[in-house]
């Protein structure tokens, strides 16, 4: 399981890495609109210039994956990215599915050995550290 976990996150991290990239070779030149709405979409993520901001999430979160750095916090803001990535392609762009469905399968089987780092953002009412530097130390201290 080891294996296919480093192998994801580092396939994970490659396409994120050169998607980010792009965008200094796509934001000059970029591609032809796709017809319809996904196009429509397109044109404003260019001009806007939210491109520049994706792709550099995208790049930073790569690279995370790929030096194995800080891979929960890359892999929280990736479920972000992914999760528009689907919504863009279930909604606008189906013939993109298949490739955001392998990278969503890449993301799953690199963050299930991180369930345990997860679990407390699904707790339902957290109840606030009055000390968190004392916690903080107090759990360093044990381990």
């Amino acid at each position: 399981m080891k294996i296919t976990t480093t192998v994801s996150r580092i396939l994970l991290g490659v396409i994120f890495a050169f998607a980010g990239a792009s965008v200094f070779f796509l934001i000059a030149n970029p591609p032809p609109l796709p017809p319809g709405l996904a196009g429509a979409f397109q044109d404003v993520f260019f001009k806007s210039g939210w491109v520049l901001f994706v792709d550099c999430v995208e790049l930073i979160t790569g690279l995370l994956l790929l030096t194995n750095r800080f891979v929960p916090l890359a892999l929280v803001v990736l479920a972000a990215v992914i999760a528009n990535i689907l919504t863009f392609h279930i909604t606008m762009m189906p013939a993109g599915l298949p490739v955001a469905l392998f990278v969503t399968l890449l993301w799953t089987v690199t963050a299930l050995p991180y369930r345990s780092t997860f679990a407390p953002l699904l707790v339902w009412r957290p109840e606030p550290v009055e000390n968190s530097s004392a916690a903080l130390r107090a759990e360093h201290a044990r381990g």
